[in-house]
């Protein structure tokens, strides 16, 4: 049973259309600022710059990013229920080595078992 609130869903809507609008004013004030005094070019509005941002996303990067990916969610999922135990321990020894090396950490190093 999941026992978070669904109140943070209520403000998602509004901080994403915020998020959006900010973006959008950045864009605005870094194209006036630069690009007509470096190359002539004309001041833009806030909904030009509005749909310049959105046809830059179409050209270059789709719309595939709009939405979340729960079909790879759900194959890393299947794959992980699929590991038996000694995989998802070997699992976990690689994600402790990688996150080491990430933050600039050694690894500790476990003993070898020698079996007599």
């Amino acid at each position: 049973m999941r026992f978070h609130s669904h109140r943070h869903k209520i403000w998602m809507l509004p901080t994403i259309l915020l998020v959006i609008a900010v973006v959008i004013l950045v864009t605005m004030l870094l194209w006036n600022a630069l690009l007509p005094v470096l190359f002539k070019i004309p001041v833009i509005t806030y909904w030009q710059a509005a749909g310049l941002l959105l046809l830059s996303r179409l050209l270059l990067g789709g719309l595939h990013g709009f939405h979340h990916n729960h079909s790879q969610r759900s194959h890393v999922r299947e794959h992980w229920e699929r590991l038996n135990p000694e995989e998802r321990e070997e699992a976990f020894k690689n994600w402790d080595k990688l996150h080491a090396l990430w933050h600039g950490r050694k690894m500790q190093e476990e003993p070898e078992s020698q079996d007599i």
